[in-house]
């Protein structure tokens, strides 16, 4: 598995460590509000695994934030993938 899925996953990450730490909460604390293990926090603020949307709202709700604001910025072209990554077959 690459190290970071996407550039995207990375930004995303990024913007919840960032309002998570303007809040001066801790992992663990954002995965007991949020109901998500902290092993996935963890993993989305290092752009390991990008939350789905019902993980990105529950989030944003222990950031007392909207969810959008934590997608402020993002653009299609980070969702980009390497041609080949090691998860595809090359015909």
């Amino acid at each position: 598995m690459p190290r970071v899925t996407s550039d995207a996953a990375a930004y995303i990450g990024q913007r919840i460590a960032d309002r998570r730490r303007q809040l001066a909460l801790t992992q663990d604390q954002v995965a007991a509000s949020s109901g998500i293990d902290s092993s996935n926090i963890r993993a989305y603020e290092t752009g390991r695994a990008t939350p789905s949307i019902h993980s990105l709202t529950r989030i944003a709700e222990a950031l007392n934030c909207e969810p959008g604001s934590l997608l402020e910025g993002l653009t299609s072209d980070l969702f980009a993938v390497a041609e080949h990554d090691g998860r595809r077959r090359e015909a």
